[in-house]
């Protein structure tokens, strides 16, 4: 979670606000930057959950690669909710193929996802995410700086790859 927040978006808007000189030391840096973090934690977390469904369901044609979250075992917000919502029968299909290199395997957990309703969860959870960073971004003071986190926000809201 924090390393996409941070490295991703937090540091570049700190930067921003540095250049921009406002002290994180006063009050109203201090408003600033806090406020600033508290978006880009919600941002970075967005994105990372975004990009581990793209992995999964963007075509590679749009995604520019294949994803291979699967076959390498990655510890993806997919695999931690189906592990959340599977009966017993289903969590043995995906501990049998989860992290095979074999397009059978990866197949059968994809189907899972599916039946799991995986997508549909990111999409909830998506317009969730959109309405907590808008109802964040429009407490910022001064409102110019509200400019920068719909800019983020529109940059990765609904992204295909």
């Amino acid at each position: 979670r924090y390393k996409t927040c941070y490295y991703s978006f937090y540091l570049s808007c700190a930067l921003a606000l540095a250049y921009c000189g406002y002290d994180p030391d006063t009050t109203e840096g201090k408003a600033l930057y806090q406020n600033a973090e508290d978006i880009c934690m919600i941002l970075g977390e967005y994105f990372q959950i975004q990009d581990d469904v793209l992995d999964a369901f963007a075509p590679p044609e749009v995604l520019g690669k294949i994803g291979t979250d699967i076959e390498d075992a990655k510890c993806s917000w997919l695999v931690c909710k189906a592990l959340e919502l599977v009966s017993e029968e289903q969590k043995e299909i995906l501990m049998a193929n989860y992290g095979k290199h074999d397009a059978e395997g990866v197949k059968k957990v994809k189907e899972l996802y599916r039946e799991l309703k995986l997508e549909e969860l990111f999409q909830t959870y998506e317009e969730e995410q959109k309405k907590m960073c808008d109802d964040l971004i429009a407490k910022i003071e001064p409102e110019n700086f509200q400019d920068l986190f719909k800019f983020l926000l529109g940059k990765i809201y609904k992204r295909q790859k």
